[in-house]
């Protein structure tokens, strides 16, 4: 990533200039700008506390916490890195859903599917999507609860498809008596062709920064 002189922001001295008052790279989701050390990534913004207050790591090893609510701002968006669905994945989904529908798990069978080979089970992909999600850092020790989901399965996913997610904050709204928010995120899953292969919207709540 880089700013508006061409200066890589991550670890380089020359990006320790202040902000302009236009969010940093959008103000992605996965990190913050620090006067020190430039853009971090969420997941060296700061560490984790133990219920005390007291700081339970530093370092580069630190523990992460992610956004509070007061924290996401709408437009800000960030990417995951990509992971490939293999055979296992399927396997083991099939195995652990009870999901042993032909089109995932007979081969020769689907050569004469609409698909032509074995698809990845939709909810196998959404469940990466949320490993994914996890991954990027924001959500790490300040999500109170996942509230519901609205998803669209828009394209097959295939074995050997590499996917990643694309996070995007629509929506915020306050809730106090709950101790902080609730987070819209629209959420899109891409495959390597950069095809929109699953959409849709999830809910959080997530702690407000007075609570913690």
């Amino acid at each position: 990533m880089q700013n508006h002189s061409g200066c890589v922001l991550f670890g380089m001295a020359a990006a320790r200039a202040s902000p302009s008052p236009v969010r940093v790279i959008g103000r992605m989701l996965a990190g913050r700008y620090d006067g020190i050390h430039g853009f971090l990534p969420a997941a060296r913004a700061r560490p984790a506390s133990d219920d005390k207050g007291n700081d339970m790591s530093s370092g580069k090893l630190a523990r992460t916490q992610g956004l509070f609510f007061e924290e996401f701002m709408i437009g800000d968006q960030s990417e995951s890195v990509g992971r490939t669905v293999t055979e296992a994945d399927v396997v083991n989904f099939a195995g652990l859903s009870g999901d042993y529908n032909l089109i995932h798990t007979d081969a020769e069978y689907s050569k004469g599917h609409i698909f032509g080979q074995r698809v990845a089970h939709g909810l196998l992909v959404l469940s990466i999507a949320s490993g994914l999600a996890v991954r990027l850092g924001f959500m790490e020790d300040t999500i109170l609860a996942f509230r519901g989901l609205e998803w669209k399965f828009a394209a097959p996913v295939f074995i050997g498809d590499t996917i990643r997610l694309r996070v995007t904050v629509e929506a915020t709204k306050p809730m106090p008596r709950l101790g902080g928010g609730l987070v819209t995120l629209k959420m899109e899953v891409l495959n390597q062709k950069n095809e929109t292969v699953n959409r849709g919207q999830w809910t959080v709540l997530c702690r407000s920064q007075d609570q913690s």
